[in-house]
């Protein structure tokens, strides 16, 4: 088991590490890569997962609502610990709920079950991505309005995605091959992306990095615990629960925090430890989630 694990975190942390280390060895402004992947390589991924004709949304019902659950329920958790620490709220939690469903889940959840499972994280990091933009934007901006969220390039292809599926149109191959090679990027790109951004965060706020590091795995995963066994969840998806509680904060925290200046050094914090105890966390979660 121990073996099988090494297998599943070595590859995602080793790009990881070489886009951390190309970062430090050459300064590299990752803005743009982070903007293709965002506008039109996750789309793509997206699109392909859901277009696919064994996509059934059905299917995926329950563990869609056990990602919301984790996610709302993670803030909720981690509330009261940043009243304790005497941290702004708006600061604290956003991380805690917002993980690293993109740039660590997608890899960890093909790795771990193969790409059966690819359709299943897809609906995870959509459930995240889609909070994120509608109720983590609404908490750092009160004047945030939803009805942007439709011209997000991601919720975009997941409708044009679920159009595809449900009236079960079949594209031609040579429609549909060359936005398979756009998502084939997307997953290498995020894990060399999030090396290189991690290059911009600093330990200056390190005591609340750690306490970051601590309650982002254990408030998702006690999440999974209280509710992941009244879903009804198969092996599988259950498993893909279990490491979607035991993510790490996303990057995407910091880059809001510095949009909306909501105290972006400790958050940039949060995100660096927080990733950094995933060396330990996401181990742990996959003893739990990975069968036998």
């Amino acid at each position: 088991m121990l073996t099988r694990i090494f297998s599943i975190i070595f590859p995602v942390f080793a790009v990881v590490l070489v886009g951390y280390l190309y970062g430090r060895y050459r300064r590299t402004d990752i803005t743009f890569a982070n903007r293709l992947n965002m506008e039109l390589f996750v789309p793509a991924l997206v699109f392909v997962a859901l277009a696919n004709r064994s996509f059934n949304l059905a299917a995926y019902q329950h563990l869609a609502i056990g990602g919301v659950a984790v996610v709302l329920g993670s803030g909720l958790l981690a509330w009261p610990v940043a009243k304790w620490l005497k941290v702004d709220a708006k600061t604290f939690v956003p991380p805690m709920m917002f993980n690293n469903s993109g740039n660590m889940g997608l890899p960890l959840a093909v790795l771990a079950f193969g790409d059966v499972a690819l359709a299943a994280a897809v609906v995870l990091f959509l459930v995240e991505m889609v909070l994120h933009f509608s109720l983590g934007a609404y908490m750092l901006n009160h004047k945030m309005r939803l009805i942007s969220m439709l011209r997000i390039p991601v919720i975009m292809a997941t409708l044009a995605g679920l159009f595809v599926s449900f009236t079960g149109w079949y594209l031609p191959e040579v429609v549909n091959q060359p936005i398979k090679m756009l998502a084939d990027i997307t997953i290498p790109l995020m894990l060399f992306a999030l090396g290189v951004r991690l290059n911009e965060v600093s330990l200056q706020d390190w005591r609340i990095g750690l306490w970051g590091a601590v309650v982002s795995p254990l408030s998702g995963l006690i999440m999974v615990w209280l509710i992941g066994s009244r879903l009804g969840l198969d092996s599988m998806q259950y498993g893909l629960l279990v490491i979607f509680g035991a993510l790490p904060p996303a990057v995407l925290n910091y880059l809001v925090a510095e949009q909306y200046r909501q105290e972006p050094e400790k958050v940039a914090s949060i995100v660096m430890l927080g990733n950094l105890g995933s060396l330990v966390a996401i181990p742990l979660a996959l003893l739990i989630a990975l069968p036998g």
